[in-house]
């Protein structure tokens, strides 16, 4: 009985005491001046600056990415198709490399 009795006192000494150090609204004390609500007008003028500064910097170029005009290089049609006609029969050797075990200096059996 006395266990429990103990007990149940720590507790409610533990609850009471939190309450006593918590944090109160005291006059003068360390809290900021409440300041003035901005006006419509305030508002819409500081979200007009906002815009343009956000224009301004995506207009702006970025580091590390590329003008958009430098990738865009033109090349000519008869080019395009020489490179893929090359691609193609480099990847046709290929193939026929790894079909062929014998080809690629594979055991021959």
């Amino acid at each position: 009985m006395k266990k429990s009795l103990l007990t149940l006192t720590v507790a409610l000494a533990s609850l009471f005491a939190a309450s006593a150090f918590a944090q109160k609204d005291v006059p003068g004390e360390g809290r900021a001046a409440p300041a003035a609500k901005a006006t419509p007008a305030e508002k819409a003028d500081a979200k007009a600056k906002r815009k343009a500064e956000g224009a301004a910097a995506a207009k702006a170029d970025q580091p590390g990415e590329k003008p958009s005009n430098a990738a865009s290089k033109k090349v000519a049609q008869s080019e395009k198709e020489a490179a893929k006609a090359k691609r193609k029969s480099e990847g046709a050797a290929a193939s026929k490399a790894k079909k062929d075990p014998t080809a690629a200096g594979g055991p021959a059996s």
